[in-house]
């Protein structure tokens, strides 16, 4: 916790970003790749001709590192300019290379392509996080894969499934998140040097109207900084639809995590799972007739922040003024960095509930019994038509028998007794040991355990593999 009681203090950072996704927003992070970018320029621009010599690049590189924060602050105070401030500190610790450094830029040349490069690194590490994710519900999947449980439409109890089934469409929701978030990875484009308003008219006249150079500019810079390329055009700023496109994927994987965690929420008060618990924990989530699923329920609530926030550059896209507006600055500053800090606290929750998820199979196999004789009729329905019932006299007293069992259930809250009157009426023709295997809940779950198996052996695990490099993340809870 900061030691800063007097001021305002994010709880994305002080409760539930973990230390390496605070890092790549952090002060340390952007100034160091803004004195990277700047050495990214420098070289580009000595290997293409400019008087720029190797002792220049030296000094720079030397000091890319230790941030002299104070001569900064103190410029900013004067001349109001963050960027220019941070030239100026560079060029008081790197006296013989001050006057090439952002040579021909303009502010944009740090500060968009510092943000695509912090994006692309945070969505790397969510990538990271995403993928544990995967694997730890697929391990609890293949582990439930054939314990039956009452399934529910409209939160009614139906058809059954099994607990590994269900834990696959938490799955489904998650792989759906992370081809897309692969997919705005790979089209991740720098900025590049673009000038004032695009034209690279600066950089034009630097190089005595060279084309051939000023084209070569941009995928140097991209080379160097580990990108494979720069956007082909541009305003002053790379379009802000990159920063829609990346918020879309967070609000993604949040409406993802806000499903799975409201299903538990449900199924804990059902008393069928129950999330982790500590055995410090108190309050009202440690009783033990009264547990409440409090890490589903953070994460439902920081998934909703999640989900508003993509709105924020939606609707900045959608205002930019022609080359560029500032419009964009402080809602940016806002919104991304808190953006990722959210959803990489939503995926560390996740990890910690579904690695903790304890499973009550008594419970559940109780509920899945007092409903299943409702939905057993058919089967035997048709059983005794094939030895030669009548299906339309069968169908009444089928539906007779389930009104009657039906209120004895809800309106004098006894036990389901249809099996008991089924087997008292001769024209279903039936035994108990036919009514037992009857009642035999996995013949129900349909083709669930082998879809389960499908789907991991299919989809989830070719995904491990490609990406086996980024498992064994384990949850960082702060709170």
């Amino acid at each position: 916790m900061s030691d800063n009681t007097d001021r305002y203090v994010s709880p994305l950072s002080e409760r539930y970003a973990s230390k390496e996704m605070q890092y790549i927003f952090s002060p340390d992070m952007k100034f160091r790749t803004w004195r990277k970018l700047w050495i990214a320029l420098a070289e580009t621009e000595k290997e293409l001709g400019l008087p720029i010599t190797e002792e220049q690049i030296e000094e720079l590189k030397a000091h890319a590192e230790d941030i002299n924060y104070d001569v900064a602050k103190a410029r900013e105070k004067e001349v109001r300019h963050d960027v220019m401030s941070h030239v100026y500190a560079y060029g008081v610790q790197c006296p013989k290379a001050k006057g090439i450094i952002h040579l021909g830029a303009t502010s944009c040349y740090v500060g968009d392509n510092t943000d695509i490069i912090v994006m692309t690194e945070a969505l790397k590490l969510v990538k990271k996080k995403l993928v544990n994710v995967l694997s730890e519900l697929s391990s609890f999947a293949d582990k439930y894969k054939d314990l039956p449980t009452l399934a529910f439409t409209h939160f009614q109890p139906a058809q059954p499934t099994t607990v590994g089934k269900r834990a696959t469409l938490w799955m489904q929701e998650f792989f759906l998140d992370l081809e897309d978030l692969d997919y705005v990875l790979s089209t991740m484009k720098l900025l590049g040097s673009k000038g004032t308003t695009g034209t690279q008219a600066s950089f034009l006249e630097l190089f005595d109207g060279n084309m051939d150079k000023v084209n070569s500019l941009d995928p140097m810079i991209a080379e160097k900084m580990g990108f494979g390329s720069c956007y082909p055009v541009s305003g002053q700023t790379y379009s802000r639809k990159v920063d829609t496109r990346v918020l879309n994927v967070l609000a993604g994987i949040a409406a993802s995590a806000t499903k799975m965690s409201n299903d538990i929420r449900l199924l804990q008060h059902l008393k069928e799972v129950e999330e982790p618990f500590e055995k410090s924990q108190i309050g009202s989530s440690a009783m033990a007739y009264k547990r409440n699923p409090m890490r589903s329920e953070r994460i439902a609530s920081l998934s909703r922040y999640v989900i508003a926030d993509a709105l924020n550059p939606a609707i900045t896209s959608a205002t930019q003024w022609f080359e560029r507006t500032l419009d964009d600055s402080a809602n940016k500053r806002l919104s991304v960095p808190e953006g990722f800090l959210a959803v990489d606290g939503i995926l560390d929750l996740c990890l910690n509930v579904v690695d903790g998820l304890v499973v009550y199979p008594k419970v559940i196999e109780k509920r899945l019994m007092s409903e299943l004789p409702f939905m057993a009729t058919e089967n035997i329905m048709m059983d005794a038509v094939k030895k030669g019932g009548d299906r339309q006299e069968l169908h009444e007293r089928i539906r007779e028998l389930s009104m009657e069992a039906g209120k004895r259930v809800k309106e004098e809250g006894l036990d389901n007794n249809l099996m008991d009157l089924i087997a008292q009426e001769p024209m279903f023709m039936t035994t108990p040991e036919e009514l037992a295997k009857t009642m035999d809940p996995s013949r129900y779950v349909g083709c669930a355990p082998a879809q389960v198996e499908n789907f991991l052996k299919d989809v989830i695990a070719p995904v491990m593999e490609e990406n086996k490099e980024l498992l064994g993340v384990k949850a960082e809870i702060n709170v």
